[in-house]
C-alpha cells in the first residue's frame, strides 16, 4: 500500500482532556487540527470524575471524554484513532508523523498530550528483573540485545512496531499478546515477518535470577529469553521524541520541561498534561491543553505569515 501524505497546522498526540482542550482552542482560531490517538487509550477513560470545578459528580471519564470530543468536532478539529509510530523534523520547519497504518502527515506544529505510561504486566519477576533483561522501551534498549533471543510483551501499535524495530538487531523474537489490535497494514508485517507469534497468551511470570532467562506463559508453556519489552499501548511522547532531542526534567528524566506557553526547547513542539510531570489531574491537564493550543495556534499563523 503506497503512503498517503495529509496536512494539517497542527497535530495534537492523545485523545485525553489535554489533547481535546487543545483541540477546542486550536480549531477555534481557524487553524487546521488534527487529533491522534484512542480515546480509550486516556488513564480518564475508566475513572470517574468528582473534584473537577463545576462538574457536579461522579461522573464517567469515558462520557467527559465523548463530550469533548464532539465539542472539538464541532468547532472544525479532524480526529484520526491511530497510534504514531515516530515524529521527525524536516528542513522546511514542518514536522511529519508517521502512522500505524504506514500513512503520514505533515504539519507546523505538534502537542504532545498522550500522558504517561502507567502499565505494567504485575507479574512474578517483573520488578526484580527490571534493568536485567525487562525494559519497557524498545527504542532505548534494543543494541544490548545484539543477536540475542528477547520477547515482546503487548497487544497495541508499540509492541507490533516493537517486535519488528528488534528483528534488525535480536537473533530471534517472539511477540506475545492476547488479541494485537493495531491496523491491518501493521499485522500484515507482523503476520509475514520471522518473528514467533503467541496469540491468545499472556506472561504469568518472568523468569531469572541476576538476569532474565525465559518468560512462563498462562499456558504453562516456557520460552528460555534474554530480554523481555513490555510494550503495553501505544510508544509514549518520550520514546517518538528521542530524535528531537526534547528536554526533560533533570530529577526523574521522565517529563518534558516546558514553558509557561508550554513550550518545549523544540520550536513548534509543544507538550500538556500528565507528560509534563505531577499533580496528574484533570485540571491541569485541561489547563495546560487550553494553552498549548492556543500558543500552537499563535506559532503557525507566525510561521505561514496569517498573524495579524
Amino acid at each position: 500500500m503506497s503512503e498517503q501524505l495529509s496536512e494539517f497546522d497542527v497535530a495534537i498526540l492523545g485523545s485525553g482532556p489535554a489533547g481535546l482542550q487543545a483541540a477546542v482552542h486550536a480549531a477555534r482560531t481557524r487553524v487546521s487540527t488534527v487529533v491522534l490517538g484512542r480515546m480509550q487509550s486516556s488513564s480518564l477513560y475508566k475513572a470517574h470524575i468528582e473534584n473537577y470545578c463545576c462538574v457536579n459528580g461522579p461522573v464517567e471519564g469515558e462520557k467527559v471524554l465523548a463530550e469533548g470530543r464532539e465539542q472539538a468536532r464541532r468547532f472544525g478539529a479532524t480526529f484520526m484513532d491511530q497510534d504514531v509510530l515516530s515524529i521527525e523534523k524536516g528542513d522546511d520547519a514542518k514536522f511529519r508523523i508517521r502512522l500505524e497504518t504506514g500513512d503520514s502527515l505533515a504539519c507546523w506544529s505538534v502537542i504532545l498530550a498522550m500522558g504517561i505510561s502507567r502499565n505494567r504486566l504485575n507479574v512474578p519477576g517483573e520488578k526484580e528483573l527490571l534493568g536485567k533483561g525487562v525494559s519497557y522501551c524498545v527504542d532505548c534498549d534494543a543494541n544490548f540485545f545484539r543477536g540475542q533471543t528477547v520477547a515482546v510483551v503487548g497487544d497495541g501499535s508499540a509492541a507490533a512496531c516493537g517486535a519488528l524495530v528488534l528483528l534488525m538487531t535480536a537473533g530471534e523474537v517472539h511477540l506475545i499478546y492476547n488479541d494485537l489490535n493495531v491496523a491491518e497494514n501493521l499485522v500484515h508485517q507482523v503476520e509475514s515477518s520471522r518473528i514467533h507469534l503467541h496469540g491468545n497468551r499472556s506472561v504469568a511470570a518472568i523468569l531469572g535470577g541476576n538476569s532474565v532467562q525465559g518468560v512462563l506463559l498462562d499456558s504453562g508453556e516456557k520460552l528460555e529469553v534474554s530480554g523481555v519489552f513490555i510494550e503495553l499501548g501505544a510508544k509514549g511522547a518520550i520514546e517518538l521524541t528521542s530524535m528531537l532531542d526534547v528536554a526533560l526534567d533533570s530529577e526523574t528524566m521522565r517529563y518534558i520541561v516546558t514553558s509557561k506557553k508550554q513550550e518545549t526547547n523544540v520550536p513548534g513542539l509543544y507538550a500538556a498534561g500528565d507528560i509534563c510531570g505531577p499533580p496528574w489531574q484533570m485540571a491541569k491537564a485541561v489547563g495546560e491543553g487550553c494553552v498549548a493550543g492556543l500558543e500552537a495556534s499563535v506559532y503557525v499563523r507566525r510561521e505561514t505569515g496569517r498573524l495579524k
